[in-house]
Formats: structure tokens, sequence, C-alpha cells
């Protein structure tokens, strides 16, 4: 993909209107693709100076920076291992030298399908890291910011409601990270700061998908037909956005697509 087609990857209007985050800071985990790039990428469009998080993906993560530098935005690329600690720290030297501060935390990356990862590298991840880089991040969070934590559904309801054996690793991990980030909350309302989960069904055109459904053929097409329909990355991206700006919805938690299914269950 080059740069000029970077430009024109969100098939859904932006979901913010041009200025709505003028003067903001932002920092979306992994966001060198993904839900993650169209996240920064409608930030960047509405005003928001943004950091774009990678791990190993530098090549991307710089081609996104430079389409949205070309678009007026004002974008750096930062790379940093979310399990590593030293890589978190320096990640957040480096925002606090280019920006001073941020106002937007959007905790976006997670992982646990991957191969040849250690046998608890979902917990590290999905639990672990997301404490921690919250943490990190609470000294350059001021009074007013918003962070927001992307789950899934098979994730969020876990407790009550089944998953498929191939993501139940993630699904246990994720829900570990969201209840661990939840018990932050009163710190975090102590200190002025928002929390807000966004939680989606299955997402058509994400690596969690794709790596699911090479598992376990046929489980996107099943999980399509049960919920009528499956969001984009495009589409889902928009909601993670909507959900740094609107106000904060009953239990801290907004919840994007059907979860009549779901809900039924508990």
């Amino acid at each position: 993909m080059s740069t000029g087609e970077l430009l024109v990857c969100f098939v859904v209007s932006n979901p913010l209107k041009p200025g709505t985050l003028a003067g903001k800071r932002a920092l979306v985990t992994g966001s060198s693709r993904g839900i993650g790039a169209d996240t920064i990428g409608y930030f960047a469009e509405a005003g928001a100076t943004v950091v774009v998080n990678y791990r190993n993906k530098e090549a991307r993560a710089l081609k996104l920076v430079a389409s949205l530098e070309a678009a007026g935005a004002t974008a750096i690329a930062v790379g940093a291992d979310l399990t590593d600690d030293s890589s978190v720290a320096t990640l957040f030297d480096t925002i606090a030298t280019e920006l001073g501060g941020l106002d937007i935390l959007v905790m976006n990356a997670s992982g646990g399908m991957e191969s040849g990862m250690a046998a608890d590298y979902a917990m590290q991840l999905n639990r672990d890291a997301q404490v921690h880089l919250l943490t990190t991040a609470l000294p350059l969070l001021a009074p007013g910011a918003r962070v927001v934590f992307v789950t899934s559904h098979q994730a969020h309801f876990i407790k009550t409601v089944e998953t498929m054996p191939e993501y139940l690793p993630v699904a246990l991990s994720k829900r570990a990270g969201e209840d661990a980030l939840r018990d932050m909350i009163p710190m975090l309302e102590d200190a002025g700061i928002e929390f807000v989960v966004v939680s989606g069904d299955m997402i058509e055109g994400t690596i969690t998908a794709t790596l699911l459904e090479r598992s376990n053929p046929g489980a996107l097409g099943l999980r399509k037909e049960a919920a009528g329909r499956l969001y984009n990355v495009s589409e889902f991206a928009a909601e993670v956005a909507l959900a740094a700006v609107e106000p904060i919805p009953e239990n801290n938690t907004r919840y994007v697509g059907d979860v009549s299914d779901f809900l039924e269950t508990k």
C-alpha cells in the first residue's frame, strides 16, 4: 500500500466533526494497521496530535504518519512492545518529550493467538501489560483525559457465554485485563480521568478473525449468521473514536452492535 493509498483507506466517513479534537493529544496502541490505524486517522482528521504505536511494523507506521502529515495532521510513530516494561517506559518518555502529555489513551493492542509464543503470553499481553501501560501513562494524563479499552463481546461476556475453544485463552485474558482495569476506576476518577470499555462482536477484516477462521473454518460465517451482521474494521474504529468523546455510558461500557444473544444468557 502506498502513502497515497493510506489517505483513502477509511470506507466510513469520520464520525468526529472537524476540529472536535483540536489541541488534544491521542495515543492508540497497536495503531500501525487495522482498527487502531483507522481510529488514529479519525482522531487526526478531527484535529488531534496523534501517536501511532507499533511493535514491529515500523515501515507501516511511518507510512501512516507520512499520509496523515500530508493531509495536514501532526503525528509521530513510536515503537513499543507492551510486554516489555523498559519499552513502555521509553514510549511514554518520548510522548512526554514530544507532546508534554496525553488527553486520550486508546488501549487497542491485544493478541494471544499468535504461534510460537509462551503459554502465558495472552495473559501477559491482555492483562498484565494493560495494567502496566495505564499505570505508566497516569502521570501524563491530565484531568479530563479519557481512557478507552477495546475488547470483544466474546471476552466481555466470557463469564456467562461460552466462546470458541480457539479463542478461549484470548477471551479469558482480555476479561481478566478488563476486570483489572475496572479495579482502577476509583483511582482514575479521583484524578479526574474517565474510563470506558468498548465491546464489539467479531470484526470482519481483523487479524483475530482471520486466525479464528484459519483454525476453525466457517466460524466467522456462523457468527455473522447469528448476529445478523458484523462490523468491518472502519465501522468499528468509528465507534472506538466516538467512545473517546461521547458521554460515558452506564457501567462504563459501550456496546457496538447487537448484544441481545449475549445478554439473554446472562
